[in-house]
């Protein structure tokens, strides 16, 4: 029964064999076939039908679609009749040599693309001829170097972060590999990092540090010929990013700008007190000091003195002068010391003036060392502060001038007191010598009247009437 099997299996088998013998039988030689892009090429395809001679055959080829699941495209249809039809994509540059005696149907293709880069089907159809292989396929490369590829950066190149490097040509056929290698800052190269990986033209970078810094280069390659990019990669700290950067060199512009304005105030407040000091400090050189109350009771004095000179005994005006003498002498005494002083206080100001000078020598100094502020401002705090301590000195001494000027009003106002004692001890003089020159003529002419009456007739009333004259003639 095994023999009887095997025998069957084997006649099967011989059945199948001339079956194929006598089917149609179409071929491409090569499973693909490569070109450069732009070349004129021509793509072989053979065919033995069953029957020598048939009275119809029909060629046709196809191309694959350009997005999966769509149906094929025809490029031509030639029929043994004489009849060829080509679609409107591919008119003008293809064509079909055949031979249906030598079962030749190759395809021409000129000035091929990479839209050409794609599957192709050679089929053939005669009538009553269905059996065996209708059709074959092959895979056209059209062959194109690579473009310059292009490196990015995506992420953040600062410490302790992830990025990665992107690489990629816009065109080439068949598709480049991307390789990277890496140089340090003095452009030697040098092993990725243990976690670093680069596939399909990225590489990504773990927890960057300062060793992450350096060039990188990326090499696009096929099989036609290679090309390069290149970038380079510098890690900085967090606070170096653009734009913190560009947030700290703001914040400086702005903290320099209300420094100026500052230092603006304190130029207009202290001028200010420079012109009150120089008032609180005295009259300024060049005026004169007119004490016009004293000059006008001198003066009214004065004039007492000449009117009441017939009359005043000259004791007594001795005395008034010697008292007016010595005090337009202790006035004068006083007055120049009050000029002493002005000039203590015209030296004091001038030494004030001359430490002026050095504040605004230091402030100019401080102008051109203004660049290097950060860096200095801990000293200019502490100068700040010796120039407060001389403020505060320089206060101490105007409380010491103005408690000056006050004594000096304090001994005014004694000395106009005085005056007004003279004016009284005057006015006491006076009525005392009026009084005195009274009683002396009241008593001479009251003892003088008594001895002028006995030799004088008595007198005779105004109404009396007069004594009738004798020689009157009634």
């Amino acid at each position: 029964m095994m023999a009887s099997q095997k025998g069957m299996f084997t006649g099967v088998l011989l059945c199948l064999v001339v079956s194929m013998t006598v089917a149609l039988q179409v071929s491409i030689p090569e499973r693909s076939y490569e070109f450069t892009r732009g070349d004129n090429i021509t793509i072989p395809c053979t065919f033995k039908p069953k029957n020598p001679i048939n009275n119809l055959v029909i060629i046709s080829w196809l191309a694959e679609a350009d997005k999966p699941g769509e149906p094929e495209v025809s490029i031509l249809t030639s029929y043994s009749t004489g009849e060829l039809d080509i679609t409107d994509q591919y008119e003008g540059r293809v064509s079909l040599e055949q031979d249906i005696a030598k079962g030749v149907a190759n395809l021409k293709l000129s000035s091929i693309s990479l839209l050409d880069n794609r599957l192709f089907e050679c089929r053939v159809s005669i009538p009553k001829d269905d059996k065996g292989q209708l059709a074959d396929t092959t895979h056209l490369v059209v062959l194109v170097a690579p473009s310059v590829p292009i490196c990015k950066i995506d992420g953040r190149a600062e410490y302790f972060q992830n990025i990665s490097l992107t690489c990629l040509s816009e065109e080439g056929s068949p598709l480049p590999t991307y390789k990277w290698q890496g140089y340090d800052v003095k452009n030697m190269p040098r092993a990725p990092a243990p976690r670093t990986t680069d596939k399909d033209g990225v590489l990504s970078l773990f927890n960057l540090t300062i060793e992450s810094s350096g060039y990188y280069i990326c090499t696009s390659t096929n099989k036609i010929r290679s090309a390069k990019c290149n970038l380079t990669l510098s890690v900085m700290p967090p606070s170096m990013a653009m734009g913190s950067t560009a947030g700290i060199i703001g914040g400086v512009a702005v903290g320099v700008l209300v420094l100026l304005i500052i230092l603006l105030y304190c130029c207009c407040c202290r001028k200010k007190k420079d012109k009150a000091e120089e008032y609180a400090m005295g009259v300024p050189e060049g005026e004169e000091f007119h004490d016009n109350k004293p000059v006008v009771n001198g003066e009214v004095r004065q004039t007492r003195s000449m009117e009441d000179d017939d009359d005043h005994p000259p004791k007594i005006v001795d005395r008034h002068d010697q008292y007016k003498e010595r005090s337009e002498k202790d006035y004068g005494d006083r007055r120049s010391d009050y000029g002493d002083r002005r000039d203590g206080y015209g030296d004091r100001r001038s030494d004030y003036g001359d430490r002026r000078d050095g504040y605004d020598d230091r402030r100019s100094d401080y102008g051109d060392r203004r660049d290097g502020y950060d860096d200095r401002r801990s000293d200019y705090g502490d100068r700040r502060d010796g120039y407060d301590d001389r403020r505060s000195d320089y206060g101490d001494r105007r409380d010491g001038y103005d408690d000056r000027r006050s004594d000096y009003g304090d001994r005014r106002s004694d000395y106009g007191d005085r005056r007004d004692q003279d004016d009284r001890y005057s006015d006491h003089r006076d009525r005392y010598d009026r009084d005195r020159v009274y009683d002396e003529r009241s008593d001479g002419s009251r003892y003088s009247d008594r001895y002028d009456d006995r030799d004088r007739p008595p007198s005779v009333p105004t109404n009396k009437p007069a004594k009738p004259s004798k020689n009157r003639i009634d």
